[in-house]
């Protein structure tokens, strides 16, 4: 079987993918991502974690096309990544809604920004607006809504333009323990209606785990895969899971690797 076939079984591949940049303090080139080579099959749920400053956001940023890398590729569906496009929607730390429109306009800003408004992707966000659980605030404004809300309206805007590929960068970051909890769960019970291939950028390593179907943690800087750990937790998840002796055991693998990770960048 030749690699062209093999390839075919990803949705997403990074081959030898290097990212620099020079420091606009400094002028010193830094290397952000070295040599990365990781595989994502259609409908994964991946999530990333790895130290502060290891290049996980740089990597969300290189497969959104909002960076170019300085040597390699990244491929989606085939198709290498040359800037960005519709096949692929991000989902930031902060929700960035427009004060000025509703929750409805909100959700169809980026069907709007690619000109396909219509009868049938109104009802789409309409039905994404129920599915993420804001049914009934079509009409209100981003100041009515909470923040565990606004990104809800964050997500629905994501999936209305039907991405091949939804990135999510830290998205619950900005929201207290007990919300950002609710919200885990929540993103699970969206995703298992959607089945999009998601990759997940986070600090927490719990909420790696409790989201993911497997885990790649990057090492310190230059960013690159030191590991891959598989979640063999059965799905659908609840949140009492996080108590298990299992769930323990792989946080406390993930940030042996994370802890040793840090030192070499001069973290204690």
């Amino acid at each position: 079987m030749d690699g062209t076939a093999v390839e075919k079984k990803y949705k997403l591949s990074s081959r030898y993918l290097d990212v620099t940049y020079v420091n606009n303090k400094t002028g010193t080139e830094v290397v952000a991502l070295q040599n990365i080579n990781l595989d994502i099959k259609e409908g994964e749920f991946i999530c990333i974690v790895g130290p502060s400053g290891c290049g996980k956001t740089t990597f969300l940023n290189t497969v959104a096309g909002l960076l170019n890398p300085s040597r390699g590729s990244i491929s989606l569906d085939n198709k290498e990544v040359d800037g960005p496009g519709k096949d692929r929607a991000v989902v930031f730390q902060t929700p960035s809604l427009f004060p000025w429109r509703t929750v409805m306009d909100n959700v169809l800003y980026g069907i709007e920004i690619q000109k396909r408004v219509s009868d049938e992707t109104k009802k789409r966000a309409q039905e994404y607006i129920n599915m993420v659980g804001l049914n009934g605030y079509e009409h209100h404004y981003p100041h009515e809504l909470s923040g565990g809300m606004q990104q809800r309206v964050n997500l629905a805007r994501a999936l209305t333009v039907d991405p091949s590929l939804l990135l999510l960068d830290e998205p619950f970051s900005a929201l207290d323990a007990q919300t950002r909890e609710f919200m885990q769960k929540e993103l699970l019970r969206i995703w298992s209606e959607t089945k999009k291939t998601s990759i997940f950028i986070t600090h927490q390593i719990d909420e790696a785990i409790y989201l993911a179907d497997r885990v790649f943690v990057f090492g310190a800087r230059p960013g690159r895969v030191v590991d891959v750990v598989d979640i063999h937790i059965p799905r659908p998840r609840d949140l009492n899971i996080k108590r298990d002796p299992a769930f323990l055991q792989l946080i406390d693998h993930i940030w042996s690797i994370i802890e040793k990770e840090s030192t070499k960048q001069g973290f204690e």
